[in-house]
């Protein structure tokens, strides 16, 4: 192998990551949150909640898209009160955004502070906001 296929590879990889959080942000931009706080994803060619129509209550990602679109309005807390995860991502994309720019321009192994992450600690809190968000979601649509 090529002693810069690696650094090769990695750069495009975190282009790759940085072209996909544009893309997401853009989508978010191109937008109008829904008034409801969720369904704004329809917008985009999506289909309505499956969970939503069968139960007739909101699944643990429902407002993440209508959370994202005000975000990049600045909508602070029109997104937090549409999804608080879905805020704090849509918070968190610019700087991933940046991060994979930056790596892709100047080779920054940013792989390296993700990988706490990863581990098993990073993972149970991330599912205890997953779990908390969708909680608060149901008792604001209750």
């Amino acid at each position: 192998m090529h002693p810069h296929a690696s650094t090769i590879a990695f750069r495009a990889g975190a282009a790759l990551l940085a072209a996909g959080c544009i893309a997401v942000l853009a989508a978010a931009a191109s937008i109008t949150p829904s008034t409801s706080g969720m369904g704004t994803h329809t917008q985009l060619g999506l289909p309505q909640c499956g969970w939503v129509l069968m139960f007739g209550r909101p699944c643990m990602t429902c407002g993440m898209t209508t959370a994202f679109a005000h975000m990049v309005r600045l909508e602070v807390w029109s997104s937090v009160r549409a999804q608080p995860l879905g805020a704090l991502l849509a918070m968190l994309t610019p700087i991933l955004m940046f991060a994979g720019l930056h790596a892709a321009i100047w080779g920054t192994r940013i792989d390296a502070l993700a990988a706490p992450l990863l581990r098993p600690r990073s993972l149970w809190v991330g599912a205890a906001l997953l779990v908390g968000a969708w909680v608060y979601k149901l008792i604001v649509t209750a």
